[in-house]
C-alpha cells in the first residue's frame, strides 16, 4: 500500500467532499500511519490524516480504515500547523525494507512487530517521525525526510528522495522509571 491510496480514498469520499464544501480553507496539516505486522486481518493497518481549519482554529482526523470516518482532534497549539502539500505518496513497504536494511547494517536481529508513523511538515520540509516496536521489548525511534524526489506516484521513483537521519534503539527498560 502507499500513502497515495489513501488519499485518492479520501479525496473521494462523500464525507471529505462535504467537509471540503463546508471548509474551503483546510488544509492537510498531518498523517499517522500504524503498519501492524503481528494483527492479522484486513483493518490491522492503520491511516488517518488530519486537516486543519485556519478560519475555526480546529482540527479533523479523517479515519481510512475501513470507509471514512471523520473525528474532531483537540488542538492544542497557539500557532496553527504547517501546510503539508495533499500529493505526498509513499510505499508503506519500502519505508519498513529501509528501516529493515538499517536494523541490519546496525547488527540488529529482532523482528518489526509494528511501526507507528507520524507524517508531519515544517518549513516546507516533510518528514516522517516513527516508533518502531521490535520483538525483545525493542524500540527504534526514527526520523525519515521526504524531499521532492520522493513525492511521485511512479514505482520506479518511489522513495528514491526519501532518506533516514535519524536511528535509535532503545529497550522497553530504558525507558521505565524506576520508582524506589
Amino acid at each position: 500500500m502507499n500513502l497515495q491510496f489513501y488519499l485518492e480514498k479520501l479525496f473521494t469520499s462523500k464525507e471529505f467532499e462535504n467537509f471540503k464544501k463546508e471548509n474551503p480553507d483546510a488544509y492537510l496539516c498531518s498523517g499517522f500511519v500504524v503498519i501492524d505486522n503481528e494483527t492479522k486481518g484486513k483493518n490491522a493497518n492503520k491511516v488517518h490524516l488530519d486537516y486543519f481549519i485556519p478560519s475555526t482554529k480546529k482540527m479533523f482526523s479523517f479515519q481510512l480504515e475501513k470507509d471514512c470516518e471523520v473525528v474532531p482532534v483537540e488542538h492544542f497549539s497557539e500557532e496553527p500547523p504547517a501546510k503539508m502539500l495533499d500529493n505526498i505518496d509513499f510505499e508503506f513497504e519500502e519505508i519498513e525494507k529501509m528501516i529493515e536494511e538499517k536494523m541490519q547494517k546496525e547488527g540488529i536481529t529482532s523482528k518489526i512487530q509494528k511501526i507507528l508513523l507520524s507524517l508531519q511538515g515544517k518549513d516546507k520540509n516533510h518528514f516522517l517521525l516513527g516508533t518502531v516496536f521490535i520483538s525483545a521489548l525493542g524500540m527504534i525511534k526514527i526520523r525519515i525526510d521526504l524531499e521532492d524526489g520522493h513525492r511521485s506516484v511512479y514505482p520506479q521513483n518511489r522513495n528514491s528522495g526519501a532518506k533516514m537521519v535519524d536511528f535509535e534503539k532503545k529497550s522497553l527498560f530504558d525507558i521505565i522509571k524506576r520508582v524506589k
